[in-house]
C-alpha cells in the first residue's frame, strides 16, 4: 500500500473490485478501510474519515497538505467553539502533535457523542476521589 502525498487517504496497490470502483475524488481510510467521499458536507477540506473519525497527518495549516509525516491522527476529543460549531480534536500517533479540525455532516453521529462524552464517561481521575471533597458542610 501507498499514501497519496495530497490525500489523507491510503491506496491498495492491488485494489479490490469494490475499490476500484471508488470515484476518483474518494479514497479508502488508512484506519477502518472504508470509502471516503471526496466532498464532505459542511466542509472545503475533507480531512478525516467520517466512518470513524481517524485521519492523516498531511496539513501545516487545514488544506495546504504540506506535513510531511503522514502519521495517522486519533480523534480524541469534541471542541465546541465559541459559535456553537463542534470540532473534532486529532492527534499524530507518529509526532504527537494536537489538531482541530471542523466535523463534516457526515461524520458518525455515534462517534461524535461517544467522543462528546468520554471525560464523563471515563475521567481521568479516580471518581471516589471527588466523593471526599464534595461532602456537604456539617
Amino acid at each position: 500500500m501507498h499514501r497519496h502525498a495530497g490525500s489523507h487517504c491510503m491506496r491498495r496497490r492491488y485494489e479490490s473490485r469494490a475499490a476500484q470502483a471508488v470515484p476518483e475524488a474518494a479514497c479508502v481510510c488508512a484506519q477502518c478501510r472504508n470509502v471516503i467521499p471526496g466532498q464532505a458536507p459542511g466542509t472545503e477540506h475533507r480531512n478525516h474519515c467520517p466512518h470513524c473519525l481517524w485521519s492523516l497527518h498531511v496539513d501545516m495549516r487545514s488544506g495546504d497538505r504540506r506535513s510531511g509525516c503522514r502519521g495517522l491522527m486519533e480523534p480524541i476529543a469534541v471542541w465546541v467553539q465559541k459559535n456553537g460549531e463542534w470540532a473534532l480534536v486529532h492527534r499524530c500517533t507518529e509526532c504527537s502533535v494536537v489538531r482541530t479540525n471542523r466535523i463534516a455532516g457526515d461524520d458518525s453521529v455515534l462517534l461524535l457523542m461517544s467522543l462528546a462524552v468520554r471525560p464523563l464517561a471515563r475521567p481521568p481521575f479516580p471518581l471516589d476521589s471527588l466523593r471526599h471533597g464534595l461532602a456537604a458542610p456539617p
